[in-house]
């Protein structure tokens, strides 16, 4: 390639990697009853990365008696590969934006290694990920179980490139959130326990096909009152807040769901089946799969139930399927209550028990 004249812009080229990246969640359940001997493992079912299937290798007491003290975790391959397979990867507890960065900081740094189907054929393949002892202080330990979230990198290859222009990565949902808080443009108003909060009737009515019938169908003139502002009933105005900012950014806020989280998970479940809005209730149902204990699986059972949502309902069975859950939960007055308010949930429960 030619030299740059004298003062003038040098030509560029670059190596680039062609990567395919991804992630894997695995949930530890029942961590206590996990206590195996130093060096075995408990494995993962495979999952697709980058074309290739690995597995995770879970090694609650050290894969040595050096260090027995902590609870490691491999990436292995876990398929018969003609060629060696390059690729990067790091683990950390799955939880809010703080730990998906600590994750990425990891993964930036972590070293390229040379996988074959006997193993990994560089570098330690194991990581001391946790010691036993801070593991059960950690805040990620819940009811007995903690999600690991794996990284994973594949180098396919290296190619020249003789120029390229950087592309950032998408901001649209930035973007729409700046245009909530700020309220630009804002063409409707919603009264939602005594507080108002305006926002924009083509944005909630793509995200939203309940939204779309009250702000653009026939539902509309019955929803909004004479100065045209739109009552919401039965709902807590930071609910609506959050399921707002859900439908811009497809995010749910960072302060929110701190403090009492089940039952604001349980508030904004209810919400998001009512203004059909599949990918939050499923956000939602997953959150408090965590939160099932002996005093929360009534309620958490009845508002699957209500709600049609059929893997939380049969994470309350799995829950209660334990003789002794199901004896603790029953003696609770919430499981009573299931006589009254699900008859059908209570006579399922009955027939469990009785199968145990």
């Amino acid at each position: 390639m030619a030299s740059p004249a004298a003062g003038g812009e040098p030509s560029r080229s670059a190596i680039v990697a062609d990567t395919t990246s991804g992630h894997h969640l695995l949930t530890i359940h029942g961590y206590s009853c996990t206590n195996v001997p130093t060096g075995q493992k408990i494995s993962s079912a495979p999952f697709q990365v980058g074309g290739h299937r690995w597995r995770i290798d879970y090694y609650p007491n050290g894969t040595n008696s050096g260090i027995a003290d902590y609870v490691s975790l491999s990436l292995v391959l876990a398929e018969d590969a003609t060629a060696a397979v390059k690729a990067k990867h790091s683990f950390c507890f799955a939880g809010e934006q703080e730990q998906r960065q600590e994750a990425a900081r990891r993964l930036k740094s972590a070293p390229v290694v040379t996988y074959s189907s006997r193993g990994c054929c560089f570098f330690n393949r194991y990581s001391t990920f946790i010691t036993r002892k801070d593991l059960l202080k950690s805040e990620n330990l819940k009811n007995d179980s903690f999600t690991v979230r794996c990284d994973i990198v594949v180098v396919h290859g290296y190619r020249a490139q003789e120029a390229f222009v950087p592309v950032p990565a998408c901001d649209l949902g930035t973007d729409l959130g700046k245009l909530l808080e700020t309220e630009k443009g804002a063409d409707v108003v919603f009264e939602v326990d005594g507080e108002t909060v305006a926002a924009h009737r083509c944005v909630l009515a793509a995200r939203s096909s309940v939204f779309a019938a009250e702000l653009f169908g026939p539902m509309k003139e019955g929803k909004a009152d004479g100065c045209g502002i739109v009552r919401v009933e039965d709902m807590e105005a930071e609910v609506f807040k959050a399921l707002l900012r859900f439908a811009y950014t497809g995010t749910l806020p960072e302060t929110m769901l701190k403090e009492e989280e089940d039952v604001t998970c349980q508030h904004l479940l209810v919400a998001a089946d009512r203004f059909d809005m599949g990918r939050l209730k499923l956000m939602c149902e997953e959150k408090l799969r965590g939160y099932i204990d002996v005093g929360t699986v009534a309620i958490i059972l009845t508002l699957a139930e209500q709600h049609r949502c059929e893997a939380l309902k049969k994470a309350c069975f799995d829950f209660l399927a334990n003789p002794t859950n199901l004896r603790a939960a029953m003696s609770n007055d919430g499981l009573r209550h299931l006589s009254a308010s699900c008859p059908c949930l209570l006579a399922e429960l009955m027939a469990m028990s009785l199968e145990h």
